[in-house]
């Protein structure tokens, strides 16, 4: 009895340590991919639930793409020229790196920019689904209505 108790403790902690590195393959599989900003909100940090300025990307911008690999590569490509879209062209790309703990789903982008120094933007994943990604952003956020709470900005991105 103490052997099968002994093996059913060692299964339960192995199955248990496998379990975020299974979630974290899964999810990085399905963030793999091209995604485009569809909107931009600054939320009230107050409810978390009133949106207090929303913006959605125009023209070429909305043609910007962010690009997740599973082996943790990440780019982001954007385009230029005229404010109806009509005209655009590719402006910059640049690449870099990515980190993602599934257990908190933090994710750490880190892109190189002209002067080839990592950029961070570290952001919380809100949701992750097969064409919608929602980040919540954890870095530079502030008191958006003067509440003295402070709201938070989410970006949302679709394939």
């Amino acid at each position: 009895m103490k052997k099968q108790l002994l093996l059913f403790a060692f299964s339960a902690l192995a199955f248990t340590s496998c379990k975020d590195d299974n979630l974290e393959a899964y999810e990085t599989g399905i963030l793999q991919g091209d995604w485009k900003e569809v909107k931009t909100e600054i939320i009230s940090g107050k409810d978390n639930k009133t949106v207090l300025q929303k913006t959605t990307p125009e023209g070429c911008t909305a043609k910007n793409t962010l690009f997740f690999r599973t082996d943790y590569y990440v780019s982001y490509t954007a385009y230029d020229g005229s404010a109806d879209g009509s005209d655009c062209h590719f402006a910059a790309k640049n690449e870099g790196k990515y980190t993602y703990d599934a257990g908190s789903k933090i994710i750490d982008i880190q892109l190189k920019g002209e002067e080839d120094e990592p950029d961070h933007m570290i952001f919380r994943v809100d949701m992750l689904t097969q064409t919608e990604l929602r980040l919540a952003q954890t870095v530079g956020n502030y008191d958006k209505d003067g509440d003295k709470i402070i709201d938070v900005t989410y970006i949302t991105y679709k394939r």
